[in-house]
């Protein structure tokens, strides 16, 4: 299992329920510092003052608090909470099943792995199926870390992944935007980039250039070699600023190289595979003697 379980229950599909666990789906790999005294390298450690006496706390001497618009603050302690009705505390709930193409992927805020228990395996891989056949996306609520929240439940690769939603009044209105219009020779030619560079999404293909650089440099640091910055990422500068149509043209044509390149590269493969495929150079004519 690549997490420890955030949260354990069931899922509540009609009548049926369905033992489940929840997993971390995903990870943060970025690079991860903590802040020493650049002097003497001691470690920066962070202290719980209280400003009213100054006193050091622990986490127990610890309460939650609400300020009100007037400035007032309301301290709220664990037992507080407890009594709160939260029917999603240990229960996934389905609410509904909508089509996947109806939700905007603004709403997804984070993806968990739903595994069965052992008693639950029949049940899970019932819904699982149902789900994947009619290929529906389950509406569901769920309450982590004291905060019920809005999901949905899909497939993936026959296992059922809840995706955490924000609700509605979290979702920002858009920005205004300049909306001037574009050209048609323009739009023709943003088009044909487009075609150039379209291609089967292939997550392997990306990597983060900037968490390998700073591994890098870390590692360069430790062991006492010069700390290089990477061609790649080093900026471009004294470049010429072209106008759109220009800037387009040349963008279709580097994306049109880059495009043939592999292919060019797995034809000299191929041929290097097969040697006996190369054509040989045609011989020569041999003259014939007279009689």
């Amino acid at each position: 299992m690549p997490s420890s379980k955030v949260w354990s229950g069931s899922i509540s599909f009609g009548l049926v329920n369905v033992p489940v666990g929840l997993y971390a789906a995903t990870e943060d790999k970025s690079v991860r510092f903590h802040r020493y005294h650049v002097k003497d390298a001691g470690r920066i450690r962070q202290k719980r003052i209280c400003e009213v006496d100054g006193e050091d706390l622990e986490m127990a001497d610890i309460a939650r608090g609400y300020e009100l618009p007037g400035g007032d603050t309301v301290v709220m302690t664990d037992s507080d909470f407890e009594g709160l009705p939260v029917p999603t505390l240990k229960a996934i709930t389905v609410e509904a099943f909508v089509p996947a193409e109806q939700i905007d992927p603004i709403m997804y805020s984070g993806s968990y792995y739903l595994v069965p228990d052992t008693a639950g395996a029949r049940a899970y891989a019932l819904l699982r199926d149902a789900i994947d056949k009619a290929d529906a996306t389950a509406i569901v609520k769920i309450a982590i870390r004291d905060r019920e929240r809005l999901a949905a439940i899909r497939v993936r690769e026959q296992v059922l992944v809840l995706e955490t939603m924000y609700w509605p009044d979290e979702i920002r209105d858009a920005v205004e935007v300049p909306k001037p219009g574009a050209k048609d020779a323009e739009l023709k030619a943003a088009q044909t980039l487009i075609d150039q560079m379209t291609v089967d999404f292939d997550p392997e293909r990306y990597t983060d250039r900037y968490r390998e650089a700073v591994l890098a440099a870390i590692e360069a640091k430790a062991a006492g070699r010069e700390v290089v910055t990477p061609p790649a990422l080093q900026p471009e500068t004294g470049g010429k600023v072209l106008d759109l149509m220009a800037a387009l043209k040349a963008s279709v044509a580097q994306a049109t190289k880059t495009r043939e390149e592999p292919q060019e590269q797995a034809a000299d493969k191929a041929e290097a595979a097969h040697p006996k495929s190369r054509r040989k150079p045609a011989k020569k004519p041999t003259a014939r003697r007279s009689a």
